[in-house]
């Protein structure tokens, strides 16, 4: 044994590091005045217990107020939401009226069935019977409707 270690004798002084930069640190040296902790501590706490009744006083003054707070941003937060929701139902009514995202598609009504239907229901509510409406008159003739007669004349004569 004494053998395989006199053939490594050598080597054991040296330090085996990989990289050169690095250095083995130096050993930790103790200070002469260090002593031990004594076997109980309890002369060393010191805790004036005049301070519990103002310590209770912050923290509750403190809860109230984060607990305020909390409420204050929660109802920020809750009135951004319904804005945007107001906003978003805004700019639907804009695009298309009478549209509610809960109530589904839209279908497309006759507006002469809705008048008509509106018109029973207020002669239903009066109780008055109406007349039948006379005729609309007959659609008037225009500038532009003489100038195109015109123009189909002068055609016609140039043929």
């Amino acid at each position: 044994m004494t053998q395989d270690h006199a053939q490594y004798a050598a080597s054991s002084n040296v330090p085996l590091i990989k990289s050169p930069s690095l250095r083995v640190p130096k050993a930790v040296e103790v200070p002469p005045d260090m002593y031990p902790l004594p076997d109980s501590i309890t002369e060393y706490f010191a805790y004036p217990f005049t301070l519990e009744p103002h310590v209770i006083t912050l923290e509750s003054s403190r809860k109230t107020t984060i607990a305020a707070h909390a409420a204050r941003r929660e109802a920020y937060l809750t009135s951004r939401e319904h804005e945007k929701e107001r906003r978003k139902r805004e700019a639907l009514q804009r695009v298309a009226p009478g549209y509610h995202p809960e109530s589904g598609p839209l279908a497309p009504k006759r507006l002469g069935d809705l008048i008509a239907k509106r018109l029973d229901e207020s002669v239903a509510k009066s109780g008055v019977e109406l007349m039948s409406l006379p005729p609309p008159p007959p659609p008037t003739r225009t500038v532009m409707d003489d100038l195109v007669d015109q123009l189909a004349a002068m055609e016609s004569k140039r043929e």
